[in-house]
């Protein structure tokens, strides 16, 4: 069987990821920092022997996907499946809001309670079944082929864990940095870890978004 290589990328940077207020499946765009972002990441891909770019629908991630197609001639494809996890009535909220107004659903949420699904929203369990679900079904059409997927934080950190076996549970040590370059194998065994939070084409900082 041939593997499949996966470039994963998160979407460029928000107003939203500024204020550390939750998107979830709401459709914010980029702000000027996450567009210029997306260009850098279209060109640090610009050589790759990209078969296929595939993204969330919403505009911040469609909108990095469009720069990475910019040089060369492939269409994006839109996956709802890679949309971020929906989050229910924490959208639109700020941590801090979250933490002071609703302390019992904030502990729940910051321990990592796969069960919990904020109001409205999808448990960790659930969530993470789209993303694995979606992200090898995708993999599949492209055996010896290399794929990007564009997408948002919640996806990066649900195929960091399914490539490298850590628990839903688990605390995060590893960045999930906006247009960051993530590279990953897949066969129908399931993924496999190659290189992660490449961002040598950033030349300025990116910011880490702990949760949404």
């Amino acid at each position: 069987m041939e593997v499949t290589r996966l470039i994963a990328v998160r979407h460029g940077e928000t107003a939203w990821n500024v204020d550390t207020r939750i998107q979830g499946q709401l459709d914010i765009a980029l702000n000027d920092t996450g567009l210029w972002q997306a260009r850098r990441v279209g060109q640090a891909l610009a050589e790759e022997p990209i078969a296929a770019i595939y993204a969330s629908d919403l505009a911040r991630a469609w909108q990095t996907a469009l720069e990475i197609a910019r040089p060369r001639a492939i269409e994006v494809k839109a996956e709802p499946g890679l949309r971020e996890r929906a989050f229910g009535h924490f959208e639109g909220r700020t941590f801090a809001d979250i933490d002071s107004t609703l302390p019992e659903q904030a502990r729940l949420w910051r321990t990592r309670d796969p069960a919990f699904a904020p109001d409205g929203g999808e448990s960790l369990l659930t969530f993470r079944e789209r993303v694995t679900g979606v992200a090898a079904e995708l993999a599949a059409r492209h055996p010896g082929e290399l794929v990007v997927m564009v997408a948002h934080g919640g996806v990066m950190d649900v195929l960091y864990r399914a490539a490298t076996g850590q628990e839903l549970q688990a605390p995060r040590t590893w960045h999930l940095g906006n247009a960051a370059i993530n590279r990953l194998l897949w066969t129908p065994q399931g993924f496999t870890l190659v290189g992660w939070g490449d961002t040598g084409h950033l030349s300025e900082g990116f910011l880490d978004e702990a949760a949404a």
